[in-house]
């Protein structure tokens, strides 16, 4: 077996910034009298969940959330005995091991409660309880029908010991566009569904309030704010105003090879971009095997020896062509796909943009295969994960 890396392209991520960011989040939480959850699905947005909860259990969360139980247990496996809330269930999941690790568990409807009551039963103790109600977004969450069968369900559970009713929560559809109708009617039901829970016995905490309505709706805050992309430094809201958060994530690689064309000369399949003029090329070995958006062809630009460069010609599976004009390349030297911007290199928003997505997409796609991962923090400088 060869010893050579797979890897050509690497994230740095830093562990300040997300320190800085959740302590910026629930530094705003903790005005309003409630704590935070910091939410590390996805592989903490793609940053790595274990590396993050670590950093935001120092920096002012209390507890952390994931969509599934594979998640929640991984959290658990690596150390962390903060609560952890998973909340989107298969309908085949074995809710046991999760009761056992003391994991909280959100439920949708009557059934995925019972499936919870069961595994109580199991493991002979009993379970923590999120309970869900669909306020408007129409995905994962109790519909308003059974809203009242679930809390009945819940109360009489939690009397005779099987759960212990948590937290009354939803989800905001339109939290980043500040002032969007749907906000307030949200609010509404959600209130509704909650005085109906105290009304059937139960005394929950509320949580309702992602990144977003953080940073924006302060009076929906609650007892928990459940902030996500925002720990990451990537603003949901940048419409409002600068918030200080600091993004964590930079993509980067190098360049593998240099060459001078001559005018006239065509770049990459389908020759969609000829030099207008001599010019010297370099090669990077990414591409949109490596998570780089072929729909960025003749639309991004890289931070490379010192400037912002034009990527020409089409993205390839493993690799893309930086036009450097008459400026002195060389083999090793770094390209920053994109980073903060304290360079003035491109970030991801921009990347966004760009192609008619969001930041969190972006981020969420970039760990892959040939792309490694190191972590940088003040206590771990350059700890590197493999794929």
């Amino acid at each position: 077996m060869s010893d050579q890396p797979a890897h050509r392209a690497d994230l740095r991520i830093d562990l300040d910034a997300i320190r800085h960011n959740v302590s910026v989040l629930s530094g705003r939480a903790s005005r309003s009298g409630a704590r935070t959850m910091a939410i590390v699905k996805s592989d903490g947005y793609g940053h790595g969940a274990l590396a993050v909860a670590r950093a935001a259990l120092r920096s002012g969360a209390d507890s952390l959330g994931v969509a599934s139980l594979g998640e929640a247990l991984q959290l658990r496996a690596g150390g962390i005995t903060a609560p952890v809330l998973c909340w989107l269930h298969a309908a085949n999941d074995d809710f046991a091991p999760a009761v056992a690790a003391d994991i909280d568990l959100a439920a949708s409807t009557p059934t995925e409660l019972e499936r919870i009551i069961v595994a109580a039963e199991q493991r002979d103790r009993a379970a923590r309880v999120h309970l869900k109600i669909d306020t408007g977004l129409c995905r994962n969450g109790c519909p308003p029908e059974l809203w009242p069968a679930l809390v009945e369900a819940a109360a009489k559970a939690e009397a005779d010991g099987r759960i212990e009713a948590v937290a009354v929560w939803s989800h905001l559809a339109c939290a980043d566009e500040p002032g969007h109708p749907s906000i307030d009617r949200q609010a509404e039901r959600f209130q509704r569904a909650y005085e109906q829970a105290r009304a059937a016995g139960l005394t929950p905490i509320r949580h309702l309030a992602n990144s977003a309505a953080v940073l924006t709706r302060p009076d929906l805050h609650f007892e928990l704010v459940r902030p996500g992309i925002a720990v990451y430094g990537l603003d949901p809201v940048p419409q409002d105003g600068d918030h200080g958060l600091r993004p964590a994530m930079t993509f980067r690689s190098s360049v593998v090879a240099t060459r001078r064309v001559p005018a006239g000369e065509g770049v990459s399949y389908g020759q969609t971009w000829t030099a207008p003029r001599p010019t010297t090329l370099a090669l990077v070995p990414v591409g949109y095997a490596d998570g780089v958006p072929r729909t960025l062809s003749g639309r991004m630009e890289v931070w490379l020896a010192g400037r912002r460069r034009r990527v020409v010609g089409r993205v390839c599976m493993d690799q893309l062509v930086v036009d450097c004009g008459d400026d002195e390349v060389r083999e090793g030297d770094e390209v920053l796909l994109f980073g903060p911007g304290d360079r003035g290199e491109p970030t991801a928003a921009e990347w966004a943009e760009a192609i008619g997505t969001i930041h969190y997409e972006i981020v969420t796609g970039l760990y892959r295969p040939r792309v490694t991962r190191t972590v940088v923090a003040e206590e771990a400088r350059g700890t590197a994960e493999g794929p």
